[in-house]
């Protein structure tokens, strides 16, 4: 659950994200449509790979490729350039589905030159820190909203696989496909996140170590790695 900072270079027109298999989808506030997005159910996990073997092997990083690590990146596995699509995610917020509580919301403020200054200096927005209560750990579904825009090239099998891990152990995978993104387009749409249930020991290790809990976010087009996002999580707040 993170975002990047890469910038379109045209303007954007209000669109969502286009499948045709897709279920109905919702208006969301202020005009356009929502569409929500389950993880896929028959996902398989690849052979064991290192981060060191996929920085060696020759050719792009597939998701088979990255369903096969075991354990939370260090670094990332592609350079901010590598987003020739310029997709921009500019809004995220996290909400509870049992009760619609919000739990977490950031939007990107308006661009300007200083922005783009910035952006150029450092590569930022790939590592988001997030701090939540215990309580989060016994939430059963939680639903993640994500706003982005899309540069002057289309998005073909636009996808993203998600792995949490707490220390080395792989807590849950997730796999969400986007579909086809128009150029130039702004799209909205919500992935369903379903936790498993935690051991009351596991929870108890995963609040006593805050941001032992990590997360890498791949994305692909095209079954070609373009951006890699990461994030760590504690779960002390209020304490």
């Amino acid at each position: 659950m993170s975002g990047t900072k890469a910038r379109s270079e045209a303007p954007a027109a209000d669109n969502v994200v286009h499948n045709p298999a897709a279920p109905p989808r919702e208006r969301k506030p202020g005009g356009g449509v929502l569409k929500r997005l389950k993880s896929r159910r028959s996902q398989v996990e690849s052979r064991p790979v290192t981060e060191e073997d996929l920085r060696t092997q020759p050719g792009h990083t597939s998701p088979e490729d990255v369903l096969g690590l075991r354990m939370a990146t260090r670094g990332y596995l592609c350079k901010p350039e590598d987003n020739v699509y310029n997709v921009d995610f500019v809004r995220f917020k996290i909400r509870d589905l049992e009760t619609g509580t919000v739990l977490f919301e950031i939007a990107k403020p308006p661009h300007s030159d200083d922005d783009e200054c910035r952006e150029k200096e450092a590569p930022s927005g790939r590592f988001v820190r997030y701090q939540f209560t215990p309580a989060f750990l016994r939430l059963r579904t939680i639903g993640a909203t994500v706003e982005f825009t899309v540069g002057n090239r289309p998005l073909n099998s636009f996808r993203m696989i998600e792995r949490h891990y707490f220390r080395d152990q792989l807590l849950k995978s997730f796999d969400f496909d986007f579909g086809f993104c128009i150029p130039n387009s702004r799209n909205t749409c919500e992935h369903i996140y379903e936790f498993p249930q935690l051991s009351d020991s596991l929870v108890r290790q995963m609040v006593e170590c805050p941001y032992e809990t990590r997360s890498d976010s791949f994305y692909f087009v095209d079954n070609k790695l373009v951006m890699h996002n990461k994030a760590d999580y504690a779960y002390n707040g209020g304490q």
